[in-house]
C-alpha cells in the first residue's frame, strides 16, 4: 500500500468522525481495486453519514465485489436509509443482475425512499423488465415515487408507456409534470408529441423548458442523419 494510501487507511480507524469522513472523500481519486478495501472499513460506522457516503461509494468505485455488498445491504440492512442508498448504487452499476433485488424491493419494502431508489435504480438498469415494475409504481399516491417511476419509463424507453404517462399530463405538481415532459422526449409518438406541445404552453417555465428540450429531441430523432461526405 503506498503511503497516501496507508494515511488514508488510518484516518478511516480515527476516532474523529471529521478524518474518516475526510478520508473517504479522499478516496475519490483512487482507482476502485485500491478504494474497495478502505471503503468496506466504514461501511458498519456508528455515524450514518459515513455510512451512507461509503455505500454510495460502492456504486462508483466498481470492483466484482461490490455487486454482493449492496445486494446484501439492500435485502438486510434494518435502516431504511442506507436500504434506499444500496439500491441507488445499484443502479450506478449497471448490472442486469440486479434487476431481481431491485424490483423485490420495490415491491417488498416497507419504506417509500427504498421503493423510490429502487424505481429509479431500475431505469438506470434500461432492463426492459423494468417496465411492468414501474407501471405498478404509477398506481402509487406518493408524488416522489411517481416522479421516479416516470423518469425511469423514459429511461426503459418502451413506447407503450406512453399511455400511462399522460395520465400525469395535467397534474397538480409541477415537478410531475416536469418529469412527464422529460419522459415523453425518450418515448416519441404522436400521442407524446402532441401533449409536448400542450406542455411547451405550461404555466411553469421548468415544465415549458423540458417539454421544449423533449420536442427537440424527438425533431431530432424523426430527421434522418445525412450521409457522411465521401470527398468524391
Amino acid at each position: 500500500m503506498n503511503a497516501p494510501l496507508v494515511e488514508i487507511s488510518e484516518k478511516l480507524d480515527s476516532q474523529n468522525s471529521r478524518d474518516r469522513m475526510l478520508a473517504l472523500a479522499a478516496l475519490r481519486d483512487v482507482p476502485a481495486v485500491d478504494a474497495v478495501p478502505l471503503i468496506k472499513k466504514v461501511l458498519q460506522d456508528e455515524v450514518l453519514q459515513i455510512r451512507s457516503m461509503a455505500v454510495f461509494a460502492l456504486g462508483i468505485k466498481q470492483t466484482p465485489e461490490c455487486y454482493g455488498i449492496l445486494v446484501n445491504l439492500l435485502e438486510n440492512e434494518s435502516d431504511y436509509g442506507i436500504r434506499a442508498d444500496a439500491a441507488g448504487a445499484l443502479g450506478y452499476l449497471e448490472d442486469g443482475r440486479a434487476f431481481e433485488p431491485l424490483a423485490r424491493a420495490f415491491y417488498e419494502d416497507t419504506d417509500w425512499l427504498v421503493r423510490f431508489s429502487a424505481a429509479v435504480s431500475l431505469g438506470n438498469l434500461r432492463d426492459p423488465r423494468g417496465y411492468e415494475v414501474l407501471l405498478e409504481a404509477l398506481k402509487s399516491d406518493d408524488i416522489l415515487l411517481l416522479q421516479g417511476a416516470i423518469a425511469a419509463l423514459g429511461e426503459i424507453g418502451n413506447p407503450a408507456a406512453v399511455p400511462h404517462i399522460l395520465k400525469f399530463v395535467q397534474a397538480e405538481d409541477w415537478l410531475l409534470r416536469q418529469r412527464v415532459a422529460e419522459s415523453l422526449g425518450f418515448l416519441g409518438d404522436m400521442k407524446a408529441e402532441s401533449a409536448l406541445k400542450y406542455l411547451a404552453k405550461d404555466d411553469h417555465p421548468q415544465v415549458k423548458a423540458a417539454a421544449e428540450i423533449s420536442l427537440e429531441r424527438l425533431s431530432q430523432a424523426k430527421t434522418p442523419s445525412s450521409p457522411v461526405d465521401s470527398g468524391h
